[in-house]
Formats: structure tokens, C-alpha cells, sequence
């Protein structure tokens, strides 16, 4: 199983974070395209400086159209971009394949591959929320990074992995990154 994780200049890099280590310790192939926003974001909210991504998975560089995720005949089952800044969402929705980011999205798209966009970005103005329209008709899932809190979390890591259980989930990555609803009793 292979999966693309895109990563730009919204906030929220610690999903993006979270979501490669646990890709790959469920033995997952990961090919990681940030942009250089995404990098500076990852290094300010996380001190995490995105070749420290290198231990985990395959880090590509967003000007390399030559790339072999840049081709529909590489199989991948799809790509995730998180956090996926408004800007990033707008090139994909309109077509834009500039950089290796929006040109996998796509690829993934035209392959009918699964896409799907975490956007971490409030509130939203009628030019965004067309966008995602755009994305959904195309066939891309949109997923904001809105935790649930029905499995009464306390810390922040309890949060981001409510998110990455999802994107998971998208893919059907077994996983146990998180109790499902009713799995556990929930105690007043």
C-alpha cells in the first residue's frame, strides 16, 4: 500500500506529523510533498524540521514535476493533504498542477484515486467553501480538522489522532489509534 501526504502552509502541521509516523508504523509506503510554507509552519508550531520526516517516509521536493508520484501509472491508493491551506485547495480545485503537490492531487483525481483534504482554516468565505465544492464534485473527500470529543480527550495528542484515525479510516488502514463510538462505556 502506498499513500501521498501533502503538507502546506496551514496550520495544523502536527496532524501531518502524527499521520506519517503512524503510516509508518502500520508498515505503510508514504511519499511526503510539502511546500515550503508547510515546512516553515511544521519547524515554527512543532520544531520539527520536515527532513525529520525522512526517518519515516519518502520526502519528495514540490518543484520536482519529474517525480514519479507526478504519473498516474505509479499506483498509489491515494493522497491526503493535512493541513491543506485554502491556497493549495484553490490550485487543485481549479486545475493548477505547478507544483508536484497540486499535480499529484491531479493525478489522484483523474486515476479515481481516493483524494482527500484536511483544511484547517476558520472561518470560511464563499470563494473557499466553492472550492470545496469543486473538490467534492471531482471526487475528493473533505475532511476539516474538526475533532470529535465524544471520547472525552485531555490531552492534544488525543485530539490530532481523533483526525488521523479518520484519515485512516478513509484509506481502511486498521488501526488502533482510538476507541470507536460505544466501543467503550461512556460514564456520565
Amino acid at each position: 500500500m502506498r499513500i501521498i501526504v501533502g503538507i502546506t502552509g496551514a496550520s495544523g502541521s502536527l496532524y501531518a506529523y502524527s499521520l506519517i509516523r503512524a503510516l509508518h508504523q502500520l508498515n505503510v509506503e508514504t511519499f511526503v510533498i510539502p511546500t515550503e510554507m508547510g515546512r516553515k509552519v511544521m519547524k515554527f508550531e512543532c520544531g520539527i524540521d520536515v527532513d525529520t520526516l525522512k526517518q519515516y517516509a519518502t520526502v519528495l521536493d514540490n518543484s520536482d514535476l519529474f517525480s514519479a508520484v507526478a504519473s498516474g501509472s505509479v499506483k498509489t491508493e491515494g493522497m491526503v493533504i493535512v493541513p491543506c491551506s485554502m491556497n493549495s485547495l484553490g490550485a487543485i480545485a481549479n486545475g493548477v498542477g505547478d507544483t508536484l503537490m497540486s499535480r499529484a492531487a491531479s493525478v489522484v483525481l483523474k486515476e479515481q484515486r481516493k483524494l482527500i483534504v484536511v483544511p484547517r482554516e476558520a472561518p470560511l468565505h464563499l470563494i473557499h467553501l466553492e472550492n470545496m465544492v469543486k473538490l467534492s464534485k471531482s471526487g475528493a473527500m473533505i475532511m476539516p480538522a474538526s475533532p470529535g470529543f465524544y471520547h472525552r480527550p485531555k490531552e492534544i495528542w488525543e485530539l490530532v489522532n481523533f483526525i488521523v484515525a479518520r484519515i485512516l479510516d478513509a484509506f481502511d488502514i486498521d488501526h488502533s489509534l482510538l476507541a470507536r463510538w460505544r466501543e467503550t462505556p461512556i460514564t456520565q
